[in-house]
């Protein structure tokens, strides 16, 4: 019994206890395969290095850094320079854990899933704040303030 049965098999209570198993398995299958990608996010780490190679990130799941290596280079620049670098890595890293994280779930929920794919948009707009255009930094992501 593959879809959802006919009024007359729900009926008959071996069709019913049939479905109502199938039905079970289908549901413990998702919910382990949305631990599974919990779990995987959980432990995301992406990092990226500037351009001008005086900065690399690391960033967690959630966009947060987690890690900052500034090269010996950073003494030829300004701390302006210096700031944009950071912001340029801290960017790119943000950016590779939206992308991660949308493989994540397309890998343990299947390439078909509406809730991959609503869980890899939603990483996606958390982790992918648009570029300032005007050289101001844009509002803090989704639930962090700033300082």
């Amino acid at each position: 019994m593959a879809g959802t049965p006919d009024g007359e098999a729900f009926l008959d209570p071996d069709s019913s206890r049939d479905y109502l198993r199938s039905w079970k398995q289908r549901v413990e299958a998702m919910a382990a395969r949305t631990q599974a990608m919990s779990d995987q996010i959980g432990q995301l780490r992406a990092s990226a290095k500037d351009g001008n190679g005086l900065a690399e990130v690391t960033v967690d799941s959630t966009g947060v850094l987690v890690d900052l290596k500034l090269t010996e280079r950073i003494h030829r620049f300004d701390p302006e320079t210096v700031a944009r670098a950071v912001m340029s890595a801290l960017r790119q890293a943000r950016v590779t854990a939206a992308d991660r994280s949308r493989e994540i779930a397309i890998e343990t929920m299947g390439p078909d899933s509406v809730a991959a794919r609503t869980i890899g948009d939603r990483m996606q707009q958390l982790l992918e704040p648009p570029e300032p255009t005007d050289g101001v930094p844009g509002p803090p992501a989704p639930g962090r303030g700033r300082g």
